[in-house]
């Protein structure tokens, strides 16, 4: 690991309301320790902000140092982008406030804010904003990203909802970013990744929902996998918008609701969730019991906080992971024979298979609207997820993310996918998957980081 000058850390120090932290300190352990165990690279001195002014004092020093720059949010991200090797990390973790306008319906939160903390504050409110499946995901990455969420049919995206940001750029500019403020940057950061700068402060548009939802979850025995997909592509067609619909390969929770002898069997999935009335959600649901042979069924209010927390347990931390996605337009009879096949491969029962459906609000936004590295008629992502409890399985579950991926991929809508569901950022990959937008965003890296500073990303390199 590489050492930082005593001389510049106690500079840093001297401008700095936050903590700085090297190696050897509990503090320092504490910054690095993010979600994915499989990667180890380690920062030479970790820069925990509390203001935008923190943040522009750690850029400073780590340009004229010749620092390689890293930023974390949550740190829930697979490639582990929160981790550099030797340089700074600037750690956002300490900027978790959530302020919420009730009567305007709009939430501004800090860049490291996970979407459990922030539900915890809106859903006080019975107000909510798209946010992902896992509760301690961050909200930056997420929204930088795209953001697919339980409302998503409701409201599309987390980026389509942001209405605001403040971001440091990379020479220390401190900027607003609206539809009325630099909004060639807003149209970036929403969907182009951590390349254009370090967002410290979201504000979002908000729905109401909840506090109550309604849950639909069944489990399908393998043999019965291609019966479930083929009944799930006709039942997506037709669903209202206060609905989402979640398939997945995966092995049945040791929870109390699944039989014993069938805890941690290879099943498949299906989901609904209604935002509306109890009544609603049966009638929703009827076709599956009337036209399917579940072998597990939970139908059941729940509150929307739980709802986002459903698949924590799913995602432990510090386990060693990797993922790789992919868009199909339809669940034709070629891609189902794919997904049954090598579901049929999965040897750890932690790896998982989320399939997003998309629909409602999120094909409703204009294509140029955002960045967002996806087309806005895609019906499907499949994210393929190899998690192993230690190293010795991970090679080899890996090896069966990839074939997985590859087997899909005839079936694909472009070689492209979903930038949040990248571990590796092969660079045709990552320009496939923005498609036309990709030279309109050169050009705004290009200009608000001419230099690639921030690079550990789904990179998109400056024009």
């Amino acid at each position: 690991m590489a050492e930082i000058a005593v001389d510049t850390v106690s500079e840093l120090r001297k401008s700095f309301e936050g903590e700085v932290s090297l190696p050897g300190s509990s503090s320092y352990d504490e910054a690095v320790r993010i979600w994915n165990g499989a990667v180890t690279r380690r920062p030479a001195v970790v820069a925990s902000c509390t203001t935008a002014g923190d943040v522009v004092a750690a850029l400073e020093v780590a340009r004229r140092e010749g620092l390689e720059l890293s930023v974390r949010g949550g740190g829930h991200n697979y490639a582990g982008n929160a981790l550099c090797e030797g340089g700074m990390m600037i750690d956002l973790t300490p900027m978790k406030t959530v302020t919420v306008d009730v009567e305007a319906q709009r939430a501004t939160c800090g860049g490291g804010t996970t979407w459990g903390e922030f539900d915890a504050a809106t859903q006080a409110h019975g107000l909510a904003v798209p946010g992902g499946f896992i509760s301690h995901t961050g909200v930056a990455g997420l929204t930088l990203g795209g953001g697919i969420g339980w409302l998503s049919r409701l409201a599309g995206l987390s980026s389509d909802n942001l209405v605001g940001a403040t971001v440091v750029t990379a020479d220390g500019r401190v900027l607003k970013a609206s539809g009325d403020e630099n909004p060639d940057l807003f149209w970036a950061i929403r969907g182009g990744g951590g390349n254009f700068g370090v967002v410290t402060e979201f504000e979002f548009g908000l729905h109401q929902v909840g506090p109550l939802v309604h849950l639909g979850l069944f489990l399908f025995s393998p043999e019965h996998g291609r019966d479930l997909f083929r009944f799930a592509r006709e039942f997506v067609r037709d669903l209202p918008d206060e609905s989402q619909v979640f398939l997945a390969g995966l092995n049945a929770p040791p929870e109390p609701f699944v039989p014993e002898e069938l805890q941690l069997s290879p099943v498949f999935g299906l989901v609904v969730v209604g935002l509306g009335d109890a009544e609603t959600h049966q009638r929703l649901i009827a076709p599956i019991k009337d036209s399917l042979s579940p072998i597990v069924e939970l139908v059941t209010p729940i509150p929307y906080v739980d709802l986002q927390q459903m698949f924590d347990a799913s995602a432990p931390w510090g386990l060693h992971s990797y993922e790789k996605a992919i868009y199909v337009d339809d669940l034709t009879d070629g891609v189902i024979d794919a997904i049954v096949e090598h579901q049929a491969k999965k040897m750890s029962p932690l790896s998982f298979v989320p399939i997003f459906n998309f629909g409602g609000a999120f094909r409703r936004v204009d294509e140029e609207d955002t960045a967002f590295g996806g087309s806005r008629d895609t019906g499907y992502a499949i994210n393929i997820s190899a998690t192993t409890p230690s190293p010795e399985e991970f090679d080899a579950e890996r090896s069966w993310v990839r074939d997985y991926w590859s087997a899909l991929l005839p079936h694909a809508s472009g070689s492209g996918g979903y930038v949040n569901f990248m571990t590796e950022y092969d660079e045709d990959r990552v320009r496939n998957s923005y498609g036309a937008k990709y030279e309109r965003l050169q050009q705004i890296k290009a200009a608000f980081d001419p230099d690639n500073v921030f690079h550990l990303n789904p990179n998109i390199k400056p024009a």
